[in-house]
């Protein structure tokens, strides 16, 4: 169970709060003004009221009794201005804090929650957490409504107030009961919201799969499974409130009616005038405020749970900087005993391999022996269990985030286009974009025939682009040529490219197309020939590196590419 010391609420909602403290200052001080005129309304209708009926001079007191109804009414209005402000800058902070956080945790924040749940928590639970300044600013002030009733009805008589607190422990109890009980009902209404919004996530990814397999009603049925518990949960939530609110309301008629009473027989010992029994009868309603408390705890409880979703994100650590320059170097890559497990699985056991400057490096193995594991390792996409990874003699971890990222490009097997046009997306990475860097790392991609074809050129947008597979992957090639950098990435990024142009690809890398080092994983055996060298990899060791054509004689080695290719196996018998 999470006690209040270690809940990750607070400490986001501590600081949302201090994100919009003016505003919610200003907030406090409207909504404190506005109970402090409804606090003085009562009193002010009662002393025009004596007045009237001893047909005194009451002119002054009317126009204060107008006074303060029209301040009240321009309060209201200030307060919902102030509360849609002050809401609308904590939710953009909340996003924007939590945005930059999951994207410097990386891999490791899909992996724990899933896209669908990230984007639910992004958006719906950054909304209502971002309500948590303004509803606690509005919770005092109806909290300072029933205080102030009562210390008036202290004021007026104190037997009225004795009246009054004799049953309102019975009144805290039970709010107090509704918040915890609305709290624990909001937190199971918005964790069945992420389920669905992270099943919904994955069949938005593989809608060709579910098209190809027919599968749309089961995938439709699998998606709203949760959909019952969160009926359930909403259901609940709305019960919780609506007993609160009944249960509250049957006791709060009694106070008042006991308050009214105990006021009739002190106006009958002539203790208490007409209009101090109205005021009494106004201050009594204001003391059992119960409405407004119970929507306004539901409030907060509401922007507790969701903040407490969000603190679970930001209890995901993000990769710490080190403050190391990267010294001139040739882009030498260097593992030193790396060991990774996944899922209480050792996936890289003791890795120890060096890629010398300027070279290429193919990675061969079976399916799921930790290629792309050791490619995210090796750009610091992932940090390992254990061991560590050097460029140029530089502890990647010990580099300055700009410096590493400056150093290393990568290209992946399907990526992802950013930017409004075609230029922008591969010159995403510069700072400032040059079109003949552009264009000169479209050609080295063999992309700038696909480019050339397209209404606009560069200028087309992305979404007038429709592209294949193979031409998105070229376009991603191209993204880390721009890049340039020291040490060149391919995860994976040939994969959906015709042989022919992986050929050119790879032969251009390898004659000097650039100077980078590079890194990349193979699956066809022209590809890894054409590599300086090959790290084979197999149950989660290096088995061996070489030449291409020096492994080959090894039967398992022949076994770890997806097909037979005769080109290949002729030029290495």
């Amino acid at each position: 169970m999470t006690t209040p010391a270690d809940d990750p609420s607070r400490p986001l909602l501590r600081a949302a709060t201090v994100h919009s403290a003016a505003r919610t200052a200003a907030l406090c001080l409207v909504s404190t003004a506005a109970t402090g005129a409804g606090l003085l309304l009562p009193l002010a209708l009662g002393r025009t009221l004596d007045l009237l009926l001893a047909r005194a001079p009451a002119t002054g007191w009317v126009l204060y009794c107008a006074a303060l109804v029209l301040s009240l009414a321009l309060l209201d209005a200030c307060q919902s201005v102030l509360v849609g402000v002050v809401d609308a800058r904590t939710t953009a902070w909340l996003r924007g804090h939590l945005t930059r956080h999951v994207l410097a945790v990386g891999p490791r924040a899909t992996a724990r929650f899933g896209a669908g749940d990230l984007v639910a928590r992004l958006v719906g639970n950054a909304a209502q957490a971002g309500t948590a300044p303004a509803a606690r600013a509005a919770l005092a002030a109806a909290l300072a409504g029933p205080v102030g009733g009562i210390v008036a009805l202290a004021l007026i008589d104190p037997w009225l107030a004795a009246v009054f607190l004799a049953g309102a422990p019975v009144l805290a109890l039970l709010l107090r009961a509704f918040a915890r009980d609305t709290s624990r009902c909001v937190t199971r209404y918005q964790q069945e919201q992420g389920r669905i919004a992270a099943a919904l996530a994955e069949a938005v990814d593989g809608h060709r799969t579910i098209a190809a397999a027919h599968t749309a009603d089961r995938e439709t049925t699998r998606i709203l499974r949760p959909l019952p518990a969160l009926s359930r949960a909403g259901h609940r939530m709305w019960q919780v409130q609506g007993r609160a609110a009944a249960r509250a309301v049957a006791v709060a008629p009694l106070l008042q009616l006991g308050v009214v009473a105990v006021a009739g027989v002190l106006l009958v010992r002539h203790r208490l005038t007409v209009g101090e029994m109205l005021a009494a009868s106004r201050y009594a309603v204001l003391a059992t405020g119960v409405g407004m408390l119970v929507a306004q705890l539901a409030g907060v409880a509401r922007a507790r749970a969701a903040a407490g979703r969000l603190g679970e994100m930001l209890a995901e650590p993000a990769p710490t900087q080190g403050g190391h320059r990267l010294p001139p170097g040739p882009g030498r890559l260097e593992l030193r005993g790396v060991n990774v497990r996944r899922g209480g699985r050792t996936v890289l056991d003791g890795v120890d391999l060096v890629v010398p400057g300027g070279t290429t490096l193919a990675l061969v193995g079976r399916s799921g022996t930790g290629k792309s594991l050791l490619a995210a390792l090796a750009g610091r996409l992932a940090d390992p269990d254990g061991g560590e990874v050097l460029l140029d003699g530089v502890p990647l971890s010990e580099l300055t985030h700009d410096d590493l990222r400056r150093a290393i490009a990568y290209a992946f097997e399907r990526p992802v286009l950013l930017g409004d046009t075609v230029e922008d997306a591969i010159g995403l990475s510069l700072s400032a974009p040059s079109p003949t860097i552009v264009r000169q790392a479209a050609r080295t991609a063999h992309t700038d025939d696909f480019v050339a074809r397209l209404p606009n050129g560069y200028a087309t947008t992305l979404s007038d682009a429709p592209r294949s597979g193979g031409e998105t992957q070229r376009l991603g090639l191209a993204r880390a040529f721009a890049h340039g950098g020291r040490l060149l990435i391919l995860d994976d990024a040939l994969s959906s490219l015709d042989t022919v142009t992986e050929a050119r690809i790879t032969e251009a890398l390898a004659g000097g197309g650039s100077s980078a080092t590079r890194l990349l994983i193979a699956h066809r055996a022209a590809t890894a020939a054409r590599a300086d060298a090959v790290a084979w990899l197999d149950g989660g060791r290096v088995r061996a590196v070489g030449r291409h054509e020096e492994l080959w004689g090894i039967t398992a080695y022949r076994e770890a590419f997806t097909g037979t290719e005769p080109a290949a196996e002729g030029a290495y018998p």
